[in-house]
């Protein structure tokens, strides 16, 4: 029968070819058989520290192998993946393990062996993560990702990037994001094609790793591209083997893709998702080029995916679909809201046109993404406002050549202090993508009637 789950799939994939490459890191290489077999070990460690079907279990690693083994794990004690960033401080997790309800914490030295433990099977409309998101409000939110939409769209990908046997995948998308989630592991455990991983991004690494292992594929966040392209190492005769690329989670400039491409001579497509939609929504295939925006000058995020539709609504791009989340994490009003009549709110306005190409042209809120993260004002203010300096604090996201955006705090001061100290305090409590990397001081915050800030009005500065 055709495997129903993320963890039936990965199964079948162990049980035909236990042999083959699973991942490689560094110099070590890790097979199929050999992580279902440590991930049979470790769910017996779990099942004896009490995980049930349905406990939360979350995962803080870099994109390291045990992190395979963690979640394989996981799904086989009968629990749900809860990813959390490595970057986090302890504010940070501490919050996002209290909403979920987490048992456990995993990190890499957690994994270890014990007596296997008998797979609790789990039906496909279960959910395999809870994978947080700031969504519209500021406050983090779990996204509830059944196994059913992430074997969708790992299907979805497969498909329209091209997948072959001989194809290598380099993992430079961070695992607990959801673009590494499902285009790295759930694509590698469903066609059984190796993964390559290298703990954490560095641009020089990753040149010496696509030389040696031959990679062929990726999916990462333009800010990777940009990196690898401005790096001494950046050759055509070094990227020869990369002949599917393939970007999302951030805009993406016309005129950067075409400098990738006139340097190492590879196209990188577009695609469009969100943890809402457990990835794509909207991918540019293998072969097409994304045309640009008349109006807006944006480059086009790609088609939409077999199984989903999308729509414009109020100039709002709207999703249903097969990959569509349920809902958020015990937040039912949270979940209501960003619904109208079956149809997934993204948040984003959008135009398309007659081909069926989608563009994204702005934001409905005021979120910052910032290399392919999301990054909620509000949060960053909040951390402003612990420093006893601090009277009024308002922050926008302002262009940035390499992560797309960057994040602007805008301070009035009752007391004193200065910009280093400032980004220092925050640097201290947040993750690196989110504390800001330039404060403007002013006399008076800019606002409405009401007492709004008026960002607006900042951007315009």
């Amino acid at each position: 029968m055709p495997p129903a789950t993320l963890l039936e799939q990965f199964e079948q994939t162990a049980a035909r070819i236990p042999d083959a490459p699973a991942v490689h890191y560094f110099d070590d290489t890790w097979t199929f058989g050999a992580i279902d077999s440590r991930a049979n070990a470790f769910s017996g460690w779990l099942a004896a520290q009490g995980v049930e079907a349905g406990d939360r279990v979350a995962v803080q690693m870099q994109n390291d192998p045990e992190f395979l083994v963690a979640q394989y794990a996981i799904w086989k004690a009968g629990g749900i993946v809860v990813p959390l960033s490595p970057m986090f401080k302890d504010r940070e997790s501490e919050y996002q393990l209290r909403d979920c309800g987490a048992r456990l914490l995993v990190t890499r030295e957690t994994v270890q062996n014990a007596p296997a433990h008998p797979a609790v099977r789990r039906p496909p409309h279960e959910l395999a993560y809870l994978v947080y998101t700031s969504g519209t409000t500021g406050e983090p939110k779990g996204a509830m990702c059944p196994h059913r939409c992430m074997m969708h769209t790992s299907a979805v990908f497969q498909d329209l990037l091209g997948i072959t046997p001989d194809d290598v995948l380099l993992g430079m998308a961070p695992l607990f994001h959801v673009t590494g989630l499902v285009g790295h592991m759930a694509l590698s455990a469903r066609t059984g094609i190796p993964l390559v991983l290298f703990h954490r991004f560095d641009p020089e690494r990753v040149w010496h790793t696509i030389e040696h292992r031959k990679t062929t594929v990726t999916i990462a966040a333009i800010t990777a591209y940009i990196a690898l392209l401005n790096h001494p190492m950046a050759s055509r005769a070094r990227f020869a083997s990369m002949t599917k690329l393939f970007t999302g989670g951030a805009p993406v400039a016309p005129g950067f893709v075409q400098r990738f491409e006139e340097k190492l001579a590879v196209y990188i497509h577009n695609t469009y998702g969100l943890t809402e939609s457990n990835s794509p929504s909207h991918i540019t295939p293998l072969g097409l080029r994304a045309p640009v925006h008349r109006e807006s000058g944006a480059l086009a995020v790609g088609r939409t995916i077999p199984g989903c539709e999308a729509m414009l609504i109020d100039g709002e791009i709207a999703l249903r679909g097969a990959n569509i989340f349920p809902g958020y994490w015990n937040r039912p009003e949270a979940s209501a809201a960003c619904f109208r009549e079956g149809w997934f709110l993204t948040g984003d306005i959008g135009a398309s046109d007659d081909d069926g190409w989608f563009y994204v042209v702005d934001r409905k809120k005021d979120m910052i993404v910032c290399s392919g993260f999301k990054v909620y004002p509000r949060e960053v203010e909040d951390v402003l406002y612990q420093h006893p300096a601090v009277r009024e604090a308002a922050v926008i996201g302002v262009p940035d050549e390499y992560r797309g955006e960057s994040v602007k705090a805008f301070v009035s001061l009752r007391g004193t202090a200065s910009e280093p100290e400032l980004i220092e305090f925050c640097r201290q409590r947040m993750a690196a993508y989110k504390y800001p990397r330039a404060i403007e001081f002013l006399e008076e915050l800019p606002k409405t009637a009401t007492g709004k800030f008026l960002r607006r009005a900042l951007r315009a500065r």
